[in-house]
Order: C-alpha cells, then sequence, then structure tokens
C-alpha cells in the first residue's frame, strides 16, 4: 500500500501533515509520498522512517482564496495537482488532502474522473452513534446544490460503502428532512422520498424514510442523505456541538474541589464520550464516486487526525468500494433512465 499525502493542504501545514505520516508509518507499515515544499518537509522529517516516507517536491500550494474552478489550471505544480497526477498515473494506491474540498473534488473529477454512470461525487463523512460506530453522511459539502438523481445515488454508494467497509449487509437509509412524515420537505426532499420508496419497494436499497436532524446521531440509520449544504452545516453543527458540551463540563466539574472528585469519578466515562465524538480519530472522508481513492483529511487535522486519515485511506483502497459501484450501476438510476 502506497499513500500519497498532500502535506501542503490543512491548517498546520506542512508539520501536522508529516508528523502524521511518521506516526502511520510506525503504526501501520504503510509506505508514504509526502508531496509538497521539499525545503519546509525536509526539516520536519529529518530523515525519520526514511524507508517508509519519501518526499515528492512541488513548488506550489493551492490556498483557500484560490478559485476551485481554476486552479488547477493556473497552479500545475501544487502540491494538489501533483498528488492527484501520481494517482491518476498509479504511483500510489490512494490520495489525501487537507486541502479545499472544492479544489480537491474539481481537481479529482477532472483529473481522476468519476465512475462511469455517477452523476455528483459526494464525500462521505462519518458522525458517530448513540449505539456505537459511525453512520455515513451523503453528502457532507461536496455539491451544494443537487438533483434527486444525484441524492438517489449518493443513497445507493452510501450503502454500497457500508457495505464493502462495514459488513452491513443491509445498510438503513433516511433521507434528511424538516419532519418524519412522508408528505415533509421541499420539492426536492419530496421527489427524493418518491425515488427512495421505489427503489426500496423493489428490493434496491434499505429505506427507513425520513429523519429530523435531532436523530442523526440516535444510531437509527446507517446512511444519512442529503444535499451537500445541508449536510456541511449539520456535520459542523455537530462538531461545534460537541465541542461546545465539552468545554462546558470541564468549566463544571474543575470550577471547585467537591466537582473535582466528581472529575475524577467521571473521568472514564467522559473520555469515551470525548472520543467518540472527536473527529481526529477518523481523519478523514471519502470522496464517493470517484474512480480512484481519494480521501478529504478535516482542515484542521493535526498529527493524530492525519494518521487516523492513513488508516482509513487503507481500508478505503482495499474495500472494493469502486468495483462494486461499477458492477451495480445499473441498480442505481433513476426508472426508465439508463445508467
Amino acid at each position: 500500500m502506497k499513500i500519497i499525502l498532500d502535506a501542503m493542504g490543512g491548517d498546520h501545514a506542512p508539520k501536522a501533515a508529516v508528523e502524521g505520516a511518521v506516526l502511520a508509518a510506525e503504526k501501520y507499515g504503510c509506505n508514504i509520498i509526502l508531496v509538497g515544499r521539499q525545503e519546509e518537509i525536509d526539516p520536519i522529517l529529518a530523515g525519520r522512517c526514511a524507508d517508509r516516507i519519501t518526499v515528492r517536491h512541488a513548488s506550489e500550494v493551492i490556498t483557500m482564496e484560490d478559485k476551485y474552478s481554476t486552479a488547477f489550471r493556473q497552479k500545475k505544480d501544487s502540491s494538489m495537482t501533483v498528488s492527484l497526477n501520481m494517482l491518476n498515473t498509479g504511483e500510489g494506491d490512494v490520495v489525501i488532502s487537507a486541502g479545499s474540498t472544492g479544489a480537491l473534488l474539481t481537481g479529482a473529477t477532472l483529473l481522476n474522473k468519476r465512475i462511469k454512470g455517477i452523476r455528483r461525487a459526494a464525500l462521505g463523512a462519518p458522525l458517530p452513534q448513540k449505539t456505537g460506530g459511525f453512520a455515513l453522511l451523503m453528502d457532507s459539502g461536496a455539491n451544494a446544490e443537487c438533483t434527486p438523481e444525484f441524492l438517489l445515488q449518493f443513497a445507493f454508494m452510501g450503502s454500497l460503502y457500508m457495505k464493502t467497509q462495514c459488513g452491513i449487509e443491509q445498510p438503513r437509509v433516511a433521507l434528511i428532512n424538516n419532519g418524519t412524515e412522508e408528505g415533509k420537505g421541499d420539492p426536492l426532499r419530496h421527489e427524493t422520498y418518491e425515488l427512495l420508496m421505489h427503489a426500496h419497494n423493489e428490493g434496491r436499497i434499505n429505506f427507513v424514510g425520513n429523519m429530523e436532524g435531532r436523530n442523526v446521531l440516535a444510531g437509527e440509520a446507517d446512511v444519512l442523505v442529503c444535499d451537500g449544504f445541508t449536510g456541511n452545516v449539520l456535520m459542523k453543527t455537530v462538531e461545534g456541538t460537541a465541542g461546545f458540551i465539552m468545554k462546558e463540563l470541564k468549566e463544571i466539574l474543575y470550577a471547585n474541589l467537591p466537582s473535582k472528585l466528581a472529575a475524577l469519578v467521571l473521568k472514564p466515562g467522559l473520555s469515551k464520550l470525548k472520543n467518540k465524538m472527536d473527529y481526529k480519530n477518523i481523519g478523514g472522508a471519502p470522496m464517493l464516486g470517484i474512480a480512484k481513492p481519494v480521501i478529504k483529511a478535516h482542515g484542521s487535522s493535526d498529527a493524530r487526525a492525519f494518521c487516523s486519515a492513513m488508516e482509513q485511506a487503507m481500508l478505503f483502497a482495499h474495500s472494493g468500494f469502486i468495483g462494486q459501484v461499477e458492477s451495480n450501476m445499473e441498480y442505481m438510476t433513476v426508472p426508465g433512465e439508463k445508467a
């Protein structure tokens, strides 16, 4: 397994990416190619894991300020562009980047292409569940505007991912909506509901109906379907709420001596809760629908988050997901349309 890591992407580049690569090389024994400005990477790497980690120089960086629709033409030697080109030519098995989501999606679509028949690639973000494990949020930010057909394909891809990656035979699919009743929502939700129900009645998908935002962590579904705008707001709200609650609990429990004593008793449970809600333990989200494995790491990833993303990348690359989508494309279309 050879991982291509865009070392210049993210808020803490390149230090976090390099340190994360060292952790992953030591923990998983994987081979990693760090792509970016060598003069910045080498002093941090300092020769560590030389048998596992190599550096590919790329002189430019795609920033969050760059217009992602033109960044790849204007910055052909950017770390992200070079990484995706390397994946395309078979120099590695999977790409990880914490850079701009829009730029990564655009670049992966242009350079690595979508799986034939897939209308739009989607970002599948794992959301922790009360019952353990996670549910896959499809889409969590790649496509702000969607059609019912896009959401139908997101549901199928999410189901195949949970089946190949997590071994769930019949993943439960829910449509994120502002109510659980069949008639809830706007026209996009109405039409998508009908398509998902039709696919369910034909035995192509396990659709469990609409789901309100308050139930997304309850463990009642394995795949949560929505447009990328809704999904991104939902995901960041969950992250922000988790951070707010943990901070408030810390202030309460360390306010005085009695509460500090209570904190000692509660520490194991609080640590478990913190780990469940911490995105750094997952590290990244797969771009489902791209013909080659691409992982989007969190923009604020530290070394531990990059290490987690590399574990996820290895699992994704070995899962057979892309082949499963290709084999099942005929089932992923709107009734009456060809794949």
